[in-house]
């Protein structure tokens, strides 16, 4: 099946917001204004999608009162395939993710621990707990290793899918988990799947761009790649300083060579959809001009949703979907992967619009039947009403402010920087470093045998040399005659 054509909103010049509280309505009107304006410009890009599933995925759980559920995967995979979006795409099933792939970031000895440890045996290593932040967030379930290897798997699988240049756009709703950081797992978060998937993308591309819309920080990415040039991550989330996970204030700009490029967009409570996409389409225009990326990776937590069980922000399917199609318009390859969001019903209903999406295909609203419809009740729509809830405390004043600060800070970079690629990651089989051996054996070879050619040769009576090997002896001329 031919992908559909759709339109696009390009961003406006300015940055103008509104500090109302929201209505229940909001979202759909939302919604609506962009159908209005899809009117004006037709969008001729169409990517080639991979989509990345394991049915395993959802079927793992972190304990009956965690606020994770990764069957939501199982919801969103439901909602995309009967909504045909198959069609659309390229559908893989991912491998899992090997141990030496996993170590390219992570800790032996933590990655050991993962292994190792299972609810049956985790009073034998209780006293590694504290050591590797084991507790209520981040607590031991049946599986977890093999979750990590399938999760991390999918993200690796699609960032080389990307590099071969047989997809545009790489799709891993099971990835997303910016929070694990290299010596122990952080907000549910146990393999940090992007800094796996970021470092392949780092073999082929100069330069990588990561955008987080989750609502809390992605503090192990910003982490993983503070004082590289190569890297430029830029979260949109909710700080106050004590809000999870405490970091992400604007002044986090990175270090050394990566000074200037880590952007954090610090946000209030209940900002809402026109405010937060033009806040974000004014800031990512302003990165993609600056840095130039060779490939994008957008994590799309939906807990920046309204109504979800852990956020506080007012966005509807729509606007989080928006900063999806904005991205998407600029042509780069992006991989784009899942995240937070608590609430399972609308998380899958956020990632299979966005899906739809990234594939140039309109949804319709109602939802199609799965066996999973009582999930859905009561409206059964792709656009539920989800505003309204919190208060609005972004003020126009204080997002102006925000956008001055952040543009400025880019100005200090002064254009993408240049890189020399020679101090790539090392490849994780090996490949790159036998193929680098075998090339300098060539070399060397080669020349040997120049050498050897030119010692054994007649050479040019132009050519002078102050060796035993001389041509003016072989000649029998005086070097000091052809000087004068």
């Amino acid at each position: 099946m031919g992908r559909r054509k759709e339109t696009i909103v390009y961003p406006s010049g300015t940055l103008s917001t509104s500090t109302y509280e929201g209505s229940a309505s909001a979202g759909v009107e939302f919604a609506s204004n962009l159908d209005a304006q899809k009117s004006g410009v037709v969008e001729h890009y169409r990517p080639r999608v991979s989509y990345y599933m394991r049915e395993q995925a959802g079927n793992f759980h972190y304990g009956k009162l965690h606020p994770m559920k990764p069957h939501r995967l199982t919801l969103t995979n439901h909602l995309v395939l009967n909504y045909g979006l198959h069609k659309y795409m390229d559908v893989y099933e991912p491998r899992r993710a090997t141990e030496e792939e996993i170590c390219e970031f992570h800790s032996e000895d933590y990655i050991d621990f993962l292994k190792r440890v299972t609810p049956d045996n985790q009073k034998e290593v209780a006293n590694c707990f504290s050591e590797f932040n084991i507790g209520d967030d981040c607590p031991i379930f049946d599986g977890m290793w093999d979750f990590c290897r399938i999760y991390s798997g999918a993200s690796i699988e699609a960032a080389r899918k990307l590099i071969s240049g047989s997809a545009d756009i790489a799709v891993n709703w099971m990835g997303g988990l910016h929070h694990a950081k290299k010596y122990e797992p952080s907000g549910f978060c146990y393999v940090n799947d992007i800094v796996l998937a970021i470092l392949q993308l780092l073999r082929f591309y100069p330069r990588v761009l990561y955008v987080d819309i989750d609502i809390h920080h992605g503090d192990g990415v910003q982490e993983a790649f503070y004082t590289t040039d190569r890297v430029m991550t830029c979260s949109f989330h909710k700080y106050n300083g004590d809000f999870f996970p405490g970091t992400g204030a604007i002044d986090e700009m990175g270090s050394g060579l990566g000074k200037f490029f880590a952007i954090n967009v610090p946000l209030q409570d209940g900002i809402d959809d026109n405010s937060y996409t033009q806040l974000f389409k004014t800031v990512m225009t302003a990165v993609m001009e600056t840095f130039k990326p060779g490939a994008i990776v957008l994590q799309c937590g939906a807990d920046s949703l309204g109504l979800d069980r852990l956020g506080v922000f007012n966005l509807s399917i729509a606007a989080h979907g928006e900063c999806v199609r904005f991205m998407r318009r600029f042509g780069v390859p992006m991989m784009v992967i899942g995240g937070g969001g608590y609430t399972i019903r609308n998380v899958a209903r956020c990632w299979t619009y966005e899906t739809g999406i990234v594939c140039g295909a309109e949804l319709p609203a109602a939802l199609p039947n799965t066996v999973y419809n009582e999930f859905f009740t009561p409206d059964y729509s792709l656009h539920p009403q989800l505003s309204g809830r919190v208060i609005n405390h972004n003020s126009r004043a204080y997002l102006n402010a925000l956008t001055a600060r952040i543009l400025e800070q880019l100005r200090y970079l002064k254009g993408a920087p240049s890189v020399q690629m020679q101090e790539t990651p090392p490849d994780i089989q090996g490949f790159l470093e036998a193929e680098e051996s075998q090339k300098t054996d060539v070399q060397n070879d080669r020349l040997k045998d120049s050498k050897e050619d030119r010692r054994g040769r007649r050479e040019h009576l132009a050519e002078f040399y102050e060796s035993d090997h001389d041509q003016d002896a072989e000649d029998g001329d005086d070097a000091s005659d052809r000087r004068n």
